[in-house]
């Protein structure tokens, strides 16, 4: 079993990278617009379900899918659209905590398993200066609720409760607790300090 990445995001890419997971990628594309009604949570897991059932699989692959939103007052702040939307959200989010929220689904063959994360995240109050700075390093651009927090954005983040790679656009721990249930099991080839010539 390998693992699908239904995701372009170099981000979640670095993540899967770090923890030592081998994967392909294929990027899934579905409709990301939000139904009426529709809470943050059930939103993020329908989108992962929705990639991860977008991309072809063979017996070999475990489809990855994921998708994640960023929550302050019960609204769901996606990626920018603009600057001014990017300033919009930075100063929602000034001062105050927030909730970052990661559906990920995982399809081989038949079987599904899916699952939320959440984190919370403290923001230290920003200046004017400081988001008109920040949104003027375009780092804002392409990220749900407009910053990244492994990035520029770090320097306004006084605290994580929850995953922080949750936070960053994956949440690790709950991918391999999903994958588990699925059956997969970590090779001993690929462990460290084992003699792959040895029986």
């Amino acid at each position: 079993m390998r693992l699908l990445l239904a995701s372009s995001s170099p981000r979640r890419a670095d993540l899967l990278r770090a923890a030592g997971f081998d994967f392909d990628v294929c990027a899934a594309e579905v409709d990301e617009r939000p139904h009426p009604g529709e809470t943050a949570a059930d939103y993020v897991l329908r989108l992962a379900i929705d990639k991860a059932r977008a991309v072809a699989v063979d017996p070999f692959h475990v489809v990855l899918g994921a998708d994640t939103t960023v929550v302050v007052d019960a609204h769901m702040l996606a990626k920018p659209e603009s600057a001014d939307d990017a300033r919009r959200m930075l100063t929602l989010l000034s001062g105050r905590p927030h909730q970052v929220l990661t559906g990920v689904a995982l399809r081989h063959r038949a079987a599904e398993a899916s699952g939320v994360e959440s984190s919370t995240v403290h923001f230290a109050p920003m200046t004017r200066e400081e988001v008109d700075w920040y949104v003027a390093s375009r780092e804002p651009e392409g990220k749900a609720g407009a910053y990244a927090i492994q990035g520029l954005a770090s320097r306004f983040v006084t605290r994580v409760d929850g995953s922080y790679t949750n936070v960053v656009g994956l949440p690790v721990s709950l991918v391999y607790r999903l994958l588990v249930q699925l059956g997969w099991e970590t090779r001993r080839e690929a462990e460290p300090g084992i003699d792959r010539t040895q029986p």
